[in-house]
């Protein structure tokens, strides 16, 4: 169950009221376990993303983010635990879990010598999407590609190449959308852009699973996060929710640089200074 802020306005003044609103879980991890080995990669880890969510999965380099991500893609098999996408089981229902997934990787792999037009009717005619003119040309528009539509896919800027691919991640309207560092290497203004277009992902009802090492980026734009570390979740709130529990907590503020306790000081206050590799 989710709380949502609705504004209602009348002739004299606006009231806001909360609507209790049922949401459905589209992604639901349970008792994850991923080894290389010996190596117990990640332990025991639950989570779940929510319709019209953004859901923040943050950890140190190691702490088990990309092997909790690998196995949602169904890219590897898990030792054990269940994972539910849109409702269909990733083991059992691999294609029916994958149709209703799309994924931006933090490098993109997209054929360099095939301009955006190209790359966009490749991959629709892939998910069996009919991409008419029209629809080419409204996602060009929606993009800020239309000048650039037979440019070829390395002649782009990075900022140009992660919102094409966040297209072909969306081109057969997922309900997961699994976003892997995706602001990485970016300017100021394309990261804004990507986050604005995040968050209309949001309100579409589309439910989204970020990794991100930005704590920034996580207080900006997630509902939710939770910290991994070592291959188990430490904590699992709202980026001000975390916040004011450790506020108090000695290695937070000792995290802190400017006084005001941040998302990225209760992230090192809980998982350490010590940098990974």
């Amino acid at each position: 169950m989710k709380t949502k802020m609705v504004t209602q306005t009348d002739s004299s003044h606006k009231q806001v009221i909360n609507m209790h609103v049922q949401s459905q879980a589209v992604l639901e991890v349970l008792n994850l376990n991923v080894k290389y080995e010996d190596f117990h990669a990640v332990k025991n880890v639950s989570f779940s993303v929510q319709e019209g969510e953004i859901f923040g999965l943050l950890g140190p380099n190691g702490a088990g983010k990309t092997s909790c991500l690998s196995a949602v893609e169904g890219l590897l098999v898990p030792e054990s635990g269940e994972i539910y996408v849109a409702g269909y089981d990733v083991k059992k229902q691999g294609l029916l879990a994958r149709a209703n997934m799309g994924v931006q990787l933090q490098a993109t792999s997209f054929q360099p010598e095939l301009n955006v037009m190209e790359i966009l009717k490749l991959y629709s005619g892939i998910y069996g999407v009919d991409l008419t003119k029209e629809k080419m040309d409204s996602i060009l528009n929606n993009i800020n590609l239309r000048e650039s539509r037979s440019k070829k896919f390395g002649q782009l800027s990075g900022g140009q190449q992660q919102r094409v691919s966040l297209v072909i991640a969306l081109i057969h309207e997922p309900k997961l959308v699994l976003l892997d560092e995706p602001t990485t290497g970016l300017d100021p203004q394309a990261r804004r852009q990507l986050w604005e277009r995040m968050e209309a992902l949001r309100n579409m009802g589309h439910g989204i699973l970020l990794t991100t090492h930005s704590m920034e980026e996580a207080e900006a734009v997630c509902d939710r996060v939770s910290i991994i570390d070592h291959g188990q979740i430490i904590n699992t709130d709202t980026p001000g929710g975390l916040i004011d529990k450790h506020r108090n907590n000695p290695e937070v503020i000792r995290a802190s640089r400017k006084g005001k306790i941040t998302l990225e000081d209760v992230f090192i206050g809980l998982t350490g200074s010590q940098v990974r590799v």
